[in-house]
């Protein structure tokens, strides 16, 4: 059992700081997650916060076939899918901060190269089919195994594979078409 349902487990026995716990390790990666869908900061966060009410109040059976994130992933994708619905919006995404971390070395040269980089793989990557930004994002992102997505996104490992592979060619064309360097 992984450190979340452990936690889980916990809160359904009683301990609520074990929900605190649980919302401190997985509050940020399950926004930038339903983010990909959303792509409004806001709605990302009101339905992370919605997951966790959801944890909280409804206390969902947690089977264990699945690890925990995923499984949490899964209420939060549910979530994103229902804020949709609502809002009728496109499927747009940004990324440019997922390259964000602090770069520290890099001459402010380098900085800008890789900042730049990081907004025309975004914008490459807001061209694609929902399904493969999905599968793109949890895979380098969130670096979740095909098993973990393929229960995500509801399809077998075989057809996740086919999937990524298929997300990862049209990746690369995208960013051909954009004009994207591939000498780094």
């Amino acid at each position: 059992m992984d450190n979340g349902a452990s936690s889980y487990r916990r809160f359904l026995e009683g301990d609520d700081s074990a929900l605190a716990a649980l919302i401190e390790e997985y509050r940020l990666p399950l926004q930038m997650f339903i983010y990909s869908f959303t792509g409004d900061y806001d709605a990302a966060e009101e339905a992370a916060i919605e997951t966790f009410v959801k944890l909280a109040v409804k206390k969902p059976k947690y089977n264990g076939k699945a690890s925990f994130k995923t499984w949490l992933y899964r209420i939060g994708r549910n979530a994103a899918l229902d804020y949709i619905r609502k809002t009728c919006k496109n499927n747009t995404v940004s990324i440019e901060e997922s390259g964000g971390a602090a770069a520290e070395g890099l001459s402010p040269e380098d900085l800008y190269l890789k900042e730049e980089k990081n907004r025309m793989l975004a914008e490459s990557m807001k061209k694609l089919k929902p399904e493969y930004y999905t599968v793109l994002w949890l895979k380098y992102f969130d670096n979740l195994q095909i098993k973990d997505i393929s229960k995500i996104i509801r399809r077998s490992d075989g057809n996740t594979k086919m999937i990524l592979s298929r997300a990862r060619e049209a990746l690369r064309i995208q960013l051909g078409k954009d004009g994207f360097d591939y000498e780094d």
